[in-house]
């Protein structure tokens, strides 16, 4: 077995770990006591830091008065479901299966990033690779995040449909990592050529990790489209807790502990929002439906 080889199994096998590892210490938040808060995270949320969910769950807890659990699942579809069908009180979700799932849901939060609740897709190849657009990514090996995520599928899905052109015939081969780091790990260590991640995700981790981009680079960003937010299903599972939730949410900011959260999420807090900041998802959502 070749080097190279060595090096892509390596890889696979540290992807694997890590999230048999996230997996495995997020269930230890999952313990739902009666009349508890059910709080759902799916992989936009960067789950593989202990200290931020302890952080985050001592202070929804604190502020609401109420035992808080964090819920957490490998894939965007298997949170949604849970949320859909009220077995969560609400959940931080990505923008794409809220507007898929918008008779159903109604909007909590939207987090503020740089102060604005926007966010962009990045496409990303090897940092010397010289290509120049997505065009350039033909027949490329082309990590996605998650089938049912905006920025790590969707809005490459949407460019591609632009062209008349579908992903499985445009790309050599796709797969999904279930994870926005995977897809940044997929691509610097060379198992894929190219990838569509979340913007957020990338720089955040560009910041803390900068070994994990530093042989990357950034090929295309997106427009500006609504950063993935906290909803809850329309009839709510609890009223009183979710009106509790909305404030903790919202007045994170003010709070000591609840500062020392969002420095770690690189947040500047969470706002009220109308549905609207997500029309462009629902649009690209739209022209993704009518390609076929």
């Amino acid at each position: 077995m070749g080097t190279g080889a060595l090096n892509r199994r390596s890889a696979m096998i540290a992807t694997a770990g890590l999230l048999l590892s996230c997996s495995g210490f997020a269930r230890a938040h999952e313990i739902v006591p009666e009349r508890g808060l059910r709080f759902g995270l799916t992989p936009v949320f960067l789950t593989s830091d202990l200290e931020l969910l302890g952080r985050l769950q001592a202070y929804l807890q604190r502020t609401m008065g109420v035992p808080v659990s964090l819920i957490t699942r490998r894939t965007y579809q298997e949170i949604t479901a849970l949320l859909v069908s009220r077995q969560l009180d609400a959940a931080w979700i990505c923008g794409y299966p809220f507007v898929a799932h918008r008779r159903d849901l109604q909007l909590v939060a939207v987090p503020l990033w740089r102060g604005k609740p926007l966010y962009q897709s990045y496409l990303i190849v090897d940092r010397d690779r010289p290509a120049e657009g997505l065009m350039d990514l033909r027949g490329d090996i082309h990590a996605f995040s998650d089938p049912d995520s905006n920025s790590g599928f969707l809005v490459t899905r949407a460019a591609l449909a632009e062209h008349g052109l579908r992903p499985d015939t445009f790309f050599g081969r796709t797969f999904y990592t279930y994870g926005h780091r995977n897809v940044i790990r997929a691509v610097a260590s060379g198992l894929a050529a190219s990838g569509s991640v979340d913007g957020y995700v990338y720089d955040v981790v560009a910041e803390l990790e900068p070994s994990l981009t530093v042989s990357t680079r950034i090929l295309h960003a997106s427009e500006p489209l609504g950063f993935p937010p906290i909803a809850a299903p329309r009839v709510p599972v609890d009223a009183g807790r979710l009106t509790a939730l909305t404030d903790a949410l919202l007045r994170m900011g003010e709070d000591p502990e609840g500062r020392a959260a969002l420095r770690m999420l690189r947040l500047d807090g969470f706002a009220a929002e109308d549905v609207s900041l997500f029309d462009g998802i629902a649009a690209k959502a739209a022209l993704v439906a009518a390609s076929g």
